[in-house]
């Protein structure tokens, strides 16, 4: 027969490694949760789809937090599996395509009704964006990652990426420019 009286302090070490992970498996959650969905919810533009991959991202998160070596590191590592669950998505089944308004989208800071529709307004144009010059930005702008966390969250040379954000501002800024747009007339 087995004496298991000896095994006490590797059965309490496992204990302590399983509430260690808790704790800063909790932490990452608490802090980083709504970044992720908030970007989750860019990238596929239904709460629900969203609320599904940023449960996804976490759980994934757990499976693997001893892979996560750097916790400053987090949130970059956090959106590439959110884009990887994002992209499995569309592996597993077939979607029926429609456009999707992203002024759905609540925003509970700005107060003055011509503030809301500039928000709608920018909000519509970045998402008309191609997605090579989205992505990135929606990364700098919700995400705030530095032009180097993008190249490795994307898996894209720095250089390429400025490119793309640069790219990306321009567009948006000739779009948003333009009188019509902005409800104007030409005369």
């Amino acid at each position: 027969m087995f004496n298991f009286s000896r095994n006490k302090k590797p059965t309490t070490t496992v204990n302590s490694d399983m509430v260690s992970k808790q704790r800063r498996y909790d932490s990452l959650v608490r802090a980083l949760h709504a970044d992720i969905f908030r970007y989750g919810y860019w990238l596929c533009g239904d709460k629900h789809v969203a609320e599904d991959i940023t449960q996804e991202t976490f759980l994934r998160a757990w499976r693997s937090l001893e892979s996560l070596k750097d916790d400053k590191a987090a949130k970059a590592w956090l959106i590439t599996i959110l884009r990887r669950e994002n992209a499995r998505r569309f592996e597993r089944k077939q979607f029926n395509y429609s456009d999707v308004e992203q002024e759905t989208i609540e925003d509970h800071i700005s107060s003055s009704n011509e503030d809301q529709a500039e928000q709608h307004l920018i909000r519509r144009q970045i998402a008309k964006l191609e997605l090579e010059y989205r992505e990135p930005l929606l990364l700098q702008v919700i995400g705030g990652f530095s032009g180097e966390e993008i190249a490795g969250i994307l898996d894209l040379n720095r250089n390429t990426v400025m490119t793309r954000l640069f790219r990306a501002r321009n567009q948006l800024k000739d779009v948003l420019e333009q009188p019509q747009v902005r409800g104007q007339s030409n005369g």
